[in-house]
């Protein structure tokens, strides 16, 4: 399904476990879940302290309020944060539905890539009435190293961490 404005949390649930997860993306076909959130969903343990192998199991699902993912956000807005040079169609449909809980709970990056090792990690401003570009205390969309803000894949099969690249 695609993502909108307002349902992009989902709960989860197998085997009496349930775990919240944001709806960052669609898929062609499959749908697809984080390794440890599967993990823990199958084992009730990790991928990073008790990693199996395993192909697709029916799981339940349910959107719910985008308050129940609020946990998952780690900025200290406490607002989900977007990529402000690559962002901008999807924030714009957002801020068209100025209730949404995306229009209200966002806040623009001035971060290139989605595994932050590009851009500047600092808030930007959006003022739609002027441009619909934001601005930022660093240009927009540079492509400076960026370290200290690694996104981290649990590796399949063996619940192993390493830098996404």
């Amino acid at each position: 399904m695609s993502v909108d404005c307002n349902n992009i949390c989902i709960r989860v649930s197998y085997g009496g476990r349930s775990v919240h997860l944001l709806r960052i993306d669609q898929s062609g076909g499959a749908n697809d879940i984080s390794y440890d959130a599967w993990n823990y969903l199958y084992t009730g343990r990790s991928a990073i302290t008790n990693p199996v192998a395993g192909g697709g199991i029916q799981m339940d699902y349910e959107t719910v309020s985008a308050d129940n993912c609020r946990s998952l956000i780690k900025t200290p807005s406490g607002k989900l944060p977007f990529t402000a040079a690559n962002s901008m169609n999807y924030i714009a449909s957002c801020l068209n539905q100025p209730n949404s809980w995306v229009a209200k709970n966002h806040e623009l990056r001035n971060i290139l890539n989605p595994t932050c090792t590009w851009g500047y990690d600092e808030v930007c401003t959006l003022n739609m009435n002027v441009s619909n570009q934001p601005t930022c205390p660093h240009q927009l969309g540079v492509p400076a190293v960026l370290t200290g803000k690694p996104v981290m894949n649990v590796m399949y099969p063996t619940g192993q961490q390493q830098v996404a690249y």
